[in-house]
C-alpha cells in the first residue's frame, strides 16, 4: 500500500527519464501533448526558464501535496467507490440511510446535503472547558 501511495503522493514535478539533454545552457525535455492525441514532443528550454517552470511545482515548508489518484481520482470515484464497498462486503450508505430512518433528530449537511449523525453531546460545563480562551482571559 505504502509503495502504491507513494508514487502518487511524493511525485517530483518531472521524472529523469524526462529529461532529454542540457547542453549550451539549455534543457530539452519530452511532454505529452493532450490537445494531439497524447503526442509525445519535445521542448527545449533556457536553463532559467526551465528552473521557473520546475520551482512553480514546489509547496512551501509545512505543506504537503496529496492528490486522489487510483480508486479515489475523481474521473473513476463515482464507479470504483461502490465496487470497493462491495467487495469490501459493506455498504455504508445503507446502514447509515436506516439508522437516520428511525431517528428523529436527523439533520442534513449544509455543504453536500447528506444526513449528519449525532456522535456526542455537551453539556454547558463541558462546551466551557473546551472553547477558546475569551480576549478578557488571556488579557488578565
Amino acid at each position: 500500500m505504502l509503495r502504491y501511495l507513494g508514487r502518487y503522493t511524493h511525485r517530483v514535478a518531472i521524472s529523469n527519464h524526462r529529461l532529454v539533454s542540457f547542453a549550451d545552457g539549455k534543457v530539452t525535455f519530452r511532454w505529452r501533448d493532450s490537445a494531439h492525441s497524447n503526442e509525445q514532443k519535445l521542448m527545449t528550454l533556457s536553463l532559467d526558464e526551465f528552473l521557473r517552470r520546475f520551482l512553480l511545482h514546489l509547496l512551501p515548508e509545512g505543506f504537503v501535496r496529496i492528490r486522489n489518484f487510483g480508486f479515489l481520482a475523481n474521473r473513476r470515484r463515482a464507479t470504483t467507490l461502490p465496487l470497493c464497498f462491495q467487495l469490501l462486503g459493506s455498504a455504508p450508505q445503507a446502514k447509515a440511510e436506516a439508522s437516520i430512518a428511525g431517528s428523529s433528530d436527523a439533520w442534513l449537511c449544509p455543504q453536500c446535503g447528506g444526513p449528519m449523525l449525532l456522535i456526542e453531546r455537551f453539556t454547558a460545563a463541558e462546551l466551557q472547558l473546551r472553547s477558546p480562551p475569551t480576549p478578557e482571559a488571556v488579557a488578565a
